[in-house]
């Protein structure tokens, strides 16, 4: 799999550059026939190559479309555009997707899979997304905002706010209107608006019969915030119809093959974030049961890596009319199960050592991209490999250790991640976000970097966690750091006897949204750590609730309180890193991103501004133009700036 890259500096001891090598694999979509997927690669370059600026290199992504029959991948699209989202024809003769040029959002493209060029079809000002074939493949249907614009802050207009959802990360300002769904005649080349919804549609499904789509929204902007979403029904010609009384969140539509029942994705009504997702069986008269009562597991993958640029579908997928197939998270790995209309569930594809973060199949075909912690994500067509990412690795790759730790709802589990040798080398724990989300077997390029570069990484699932049933989960709910800082300290402690190699008193706590809350209120409540990193961090749960794009609920879900109750806010408080912020000593690198509207930046100006007055060496990094996903599918440049800046503070106060 060759293609130009910008190619790292050699040196013995990697850096931060060597995220240039990675080429990192997404969308997996699999034909009609199941013989065939087609994927889309992400590829670091420098982004005008005929004129590369000698003072100042531009690392960035570069997508396009690649095509395996079960052989070694070939690319299917060439070009400067950046190439994403394929979608098969019924007929596996047609490949739709999507094609971003420079000044122009995303539009859709047709390209013959035998030969031939690709066909623009739209050009919106606004972006085309979620792109879905009918299953009589005579339609093609996608979400676009169309050629609305919104240039108030250009022209340095106010911009009246009347609603109580109006940014969101990732998308800044969300648009005055929702996106349309739009209908593409594919026979007639007939471009037309089918659906103007009142509120934004967050998913939709083709019916079997192709006679129109289920598609999730909410029954207005209010309780969008809360959450509480409907399925409808919206004929090829006629209005929507609601066919729920839900009131909670709803992630995928899988509509069943006799076109009258259908299975969702979510969580039932009076059960928020700290619930997994399960799947529930919706009856024609809207009756409905769960299906996988026998799998104290979520559904989809929760565990995380930073080597996920792109699109990760994982919608589970009937096989017939009594089995579907879907991905599920099990402790620190991630596997393909089948679950029957009677709900017996049987194992698919499930290595306890491995994680699937995406997968798609049809027919008796599966596409997915499989990663270990210490094997790069790779494509795989029917159980071969079609892809060799991980030969660009440009540092030898280091296997994880196995610790265990006990509470009192039992085991819990964790790894370390010793670099090579037998020096005593310094110990860093690090945090997950979420907290509902999972450390676990998936690859993590940043943890390797840390390692080759002599520490020890130290990295768990305390209680809070996905992964590990129900109970696991709610054991924090009203309680953020108590239980989980419980078991991080023990899960710490038990790295440090098992590996005598690891130094504590050369040791380092981190994390990342959660983890990055969990990095404050720590440091806020001991001084063992030498130093601390806290990155997209909360320290201030009051203002959180008023400035985040999830504040209006999130509270209410983790811990049963809200900012605008008189009765909460002084628990709220409590609860606050910056309460205890006059007990902190441990030198402090903040990392944040300006347009982060899940942990917004200004929970990152009051810690530095705290730390400041209280005389804690601290160092602030803020980033522009980037969201919360910066460690993960960031601009590469600032991706390794951001590294450089771990690096530097860590070799400030661990090793100088």
């Amino acid at each position: 799999m060759e293609g130009a890259i910008l190619n790292p500096m050699s040196n013995p001891m990697p850096g931060p550059d060597s995220l240039l090598a990675l080429a990192f694999p997404s969308d997996p979509q699999i034909s009609p026939d199941g013989q065939r997927v087609a994927f889309v690669l992400a590829r670091v370059e420098e982004e005008d190559p005929q004129k590369p600026d000698k003072e100042f290199a531009k690392p960035r992504y570069k997508t396009h479309l690649w095509l395996s029959d079960g052989g070694p991948a070939t690319q299917l699209t060439q070009g400067e555009g950046r190439d994403s989202s394929p979608r098969w024809s019924p007929d596996g003769a047609t490949l739709a997707f999507v094609r971003a040029s420079s000044g122009r959002g995303g539009q859709l493209h047709l390209l013959p899979v035998g030969g031939g060029e690709a066909r623009r079809v739209t050009e919106f000002k606004g972006a085309v997304q979620d792109l879905q074939f009918s299953p009589d493949g005579r339609s093609l249907s996608f979400l676009s905002t169309g050629d609305d614009e919104d240039k108030r802050d250009e022209r340095g207009e106010a911009r009246v706010i009347t609603r109580p959802r109006y940014r969101f990360n990732g998308r800044d300002w969300l648009p005055e209107r929702p996106a349309r769904l739009w209908h593409y005649d594919v026979q007639a080349d007939k471009l037309s608006e089918w659906h103007t919804p009142e509120t934004e549609i967050n998913g939709y499904a083709w019916q079997p019969d192709s006679g129109g789509v289920l598609f999730v929204s909410s029954t207005d902007e209010l309780r969008a915030t809360q959450g509480q979403q409907e399925v409808y029904r919206l004929p090829l010609n006629g209005a929507p119809e609601q066919v729920t009384q839900w009131n909670s969140g709803i992630g995928t539509l899988i509509p069943h093959p006799d076109g009258g029942r259908f299975v969702l994705v979510g969580r039932p009504e009076g059960k928020g974030s700290p619930e997994n997702s399960h799947l529930f069986l919706v009856e024609a008269d809207g009756s409905w049961r769960r299906l996988d009562e026998q799998h104290d597991h979520g559904v989809g993958n929760m565990v995380g890596g930073d080597c996920h640029v792109g699109a990760l579908p994982e919608k589970p997928v009937w096989l017939d009319d009594s089995t579907l197939l879907f991905s599920s998270t099990v402790r620190g790995s991630c596997g393909l199960f089948r679950v029957t209309l009677d709900g017996k569930i049987t194992v698919q594809d499930h290595d306890a050592q491995a994680v699937i973060p995406s997968f798609t199949a049809s027919g008796s075909g599966v596409a997915l991209i499989r990663e270990r912690a210490d094997r790069f994500p790779e494509v795989e067509l029917n159980g071969k490999t079609v892809t060799a990412l991980h030969d660009r690795l440009t540092f030898p790759i280091l296997t994880p250790e196995r610790v265990t730790f006990q509470n009192e709802l039992g085991e819990g589990e964790g790894w370390a991640l010793l670099p090579e040798g037998e020096a005593r080398v310094p110990a860093i724990l690090t945090i997950h976000g979420g907290p509902h989300t999972d450390y676990g077997h998936a690859f993590m390029h940043e943890f390797q970097l840390f390692a080759a570069r002599g520490y020890g990484v130290c990295y768990s699932n305390p209680r809070g966690s996905a992964g590990y049933g129900q109970a696991w989960v709610d054991d924090i709910h009203g309680r953020w750091g108590g239980p989980d800082m419980d078991d991080l300290i023990n899960f710490f402690d038990r790295c440090l006897e098992a590996y005598p190699r690891l130094d504590g008193s050369r040791s380092a706590v981190m994390g990342g949204s959660y983890g990055g809350f969990m990095t404050n209120w720590i440091t806020g409540h001991t001084t063992r750590f030498q130093a601390a990193i806290t990155d997209r961090s909360i320290c201030n749960l009051l203002s959180f609730g008023g400035t985040s794009d999830i504040g209006l609920r999130f509270w209410d879900d983790e811990l049963g309180l809200n900012f605008h109750r008189r009765a909460d806010a002084l628990k709220l408080w409590d609860l606050s890193p910056l309460q205890y912020v006059e007990d902190v000593k441990t030198p402090t690198l903040i990392v944040h991103s300006v347009l982060d509207h899940r942990c917004p930046v200004e929970q990152a100006e009051q810690w530095y501004a705290a730390l400041t007055l209280h005389g804690v060496p601290v160092r602030f990094v803020r980033f522009p133009e980037e969201n919360h996903e910066l460690s993960r599918a960031g601009r590469p440049d600032r991706r390794i700036k951001r590294l450089e800046e771990y690096l530097g503070w860590l070799e400030e106060w661990l090793k100088g």
